[in-house]
């Protein structure tokens, strides 16, 4: 198959998604997200950040036990996917700005309404043939 065949392929398969009309995002964007939090790190990050509210790179390297640099990478990728936001403001008892990030409303809906609500149905069927 050649590259503009496939370009076309790729353009058809998009058609047909269904976008609100004035969607902010568009079918790659999804993916992107869905992408994001199919990773165990980033999962766990944006759990976190959902159950338990902000914190900095240095509570969440403690919380989650794991190294610095491993989160950052992944910080970064949940930011550039718009599901965490990276916020600065400036402490009164300090020099400098606190950096903290916090889940993005879309976020929190990609968590509860995509892996979490797979894990319910997991648990109410399991439950429906235990019985």
């Amino acid at each position: 198959m050649s590259e503009s065949d496939a370009g076309r392929r790729e353009d058809e398969r998009k058609a047909t998604v269904a976008l609100p009309e004035h969607s902010l995002l568009d079918l790659d964007d999804y993916l992107a997200m869905q992408r994001a939090i199919g990773n165990e790190h980033r999962f766990r990050i944006l759990s976190l950040l959902v159950d338990e509210g902000a914190r900095s790179a240095t509570e969440l390297t403690s919380a989650l036990d794991v190294a610095s640099n491993t989160l950052h990478y992944h910080l970064d990728e949940l930011v550039d996917v718009g599901l965490v936001a990276n916020r600065k403001r400036n402490e009164p008892d300090s020099d400098g700005l606190y950096s903290y990030y916090e889940a993005t409303a879309m976020g929190e809906s990609i968590l509860e309404h995509g892996v979490r609500e797979l894990i319910r149905e997991e648990w109410d069927v399991a439950e429906r043939y235990s019985s």
